[in-house]
């Protein structure tokens, strides 16, 4: 997704338990571009029904109020596996809610399932979780229904028992291929389980963004600063792309096809266009979160 204001990619998702409803609007307020309430991992079996009643009580006080509604965060809620009945009940009872902005599947594993969304009018998000999950990426991110498709890691390399980042990159790199092609936003990268590991977030997250990934799943406020860090553009990168820009734009009030650089190189039109992305970001993210 975009962040509605600025029409950059989301930066930070922020997780809170569907059954912790003191905590929604801290997260609302936590500068994370979007927040997930969860109905699925975060709560226990017995409390499911309790968090979904809270989800939706929010959702329609948070849709009573204008200036919540107007704040440049997005909520969205991860509701339970749509093969099962809880999973259906989840989104029958939530996506006609209007302070709802996106559901979140998660274990997608076939586009067949996402037919069950038909008529739905939120956003939906697909999470691949498992290898059949991976296999369908190019079918799921094509599915009309889908807005954006994320990785769930943790479940993923448990069941491939992968121990290498390099083999989970592999896998990464066919989901990044995948919503591509679809025309698809960016894709996060997953949670790091550890909030107290700054220095081992900030690093996972430059090895996601060097294959294509965008922004990050957070399990606590205080990983959403290092991750709105790892993804700005750094002083080299924005002064690249300004240099671009500038280019395209006096190629394009001299009439000329071909944007020449200072330097004599010649750069087409997907470099402006990633050039102006850039620049975007580093506008959006020089903010101060809200």
């Amino acid at each position: 997704m975009t962040s509605p204001a600025s029409g950059v990619p989301a930066v930070s998702w922020l997780y809170v338990p569907g059954d912790r409803p003191e905590r929604f609007a801290k997260a609302v307020a936590s500068g994370a571009d979007v927040v997930i309430i969860d109905l699925e991992d975060a709560v226990a079996p017995a409390r499911k029904d309790e968090a979904r009643a809270n989800v939706a009580a929010y959702l329609r006080e948070r849709a009573s109020d204008p200036a919540d509604v107007a704040a440049d965060v997005a909520v969205h809620v991860r509701v339970n596996d749509l093969t099962t009945p809880r999973g259906r009940d989840d989104v029958a009872a939530l996506a006609g809610l209007p302070g709802l902005d996106g559901l979140r599947l998660p274990k997608v594993e076939s586009a067949a399932v996402l037919d069950a969304l038909a008529g739905c009018p939120v956003p939906a998000y697909a999470v691949l979780e498992s290898a059949a999950g991976i296999l369908a990426a190019p079918a799921v991110a094509a599915h009309p229904r889908v807005a954006g498709v994320a990785l769930g890691e943790q479940d993923l390399s448990a069941e491939l028992s992968i121990t290498d980042v390099a083999a989970l990159n592999q896998l990464r790199l066919q989901v990044v291929l995948a919503a591509a092609a679809a025309g698809l936003p960016p894709v996060p990268m997953s949670v790091h389980p550890n909030v107290r590991d700054e220095e081992g977030l900030l690093a996972s997250c430059a090895a996601g963004r060097a294959i294509g990934m965008f922004g990050r799943a957070a399990i606590h406020p205080r990983q959403i600063p290092v991750i709105r860090r790892a993804f700005t553009p750094t002083e080299e990168e924005t002064a690249r792309a300004a240099e671009i820009a500038e280019a395209a734009e006096r190629a394009e009030r001299e009439g000329l096809g071909a944007v020449a650089l200072p330097d004599g190189r010649f750069v087409d039109a997907p470099i402006v266009a990633r050039a102006r992305r850039t620049l975007a970001l580093a506008r959006h993210l020089a903010r101060p979160p809200a």
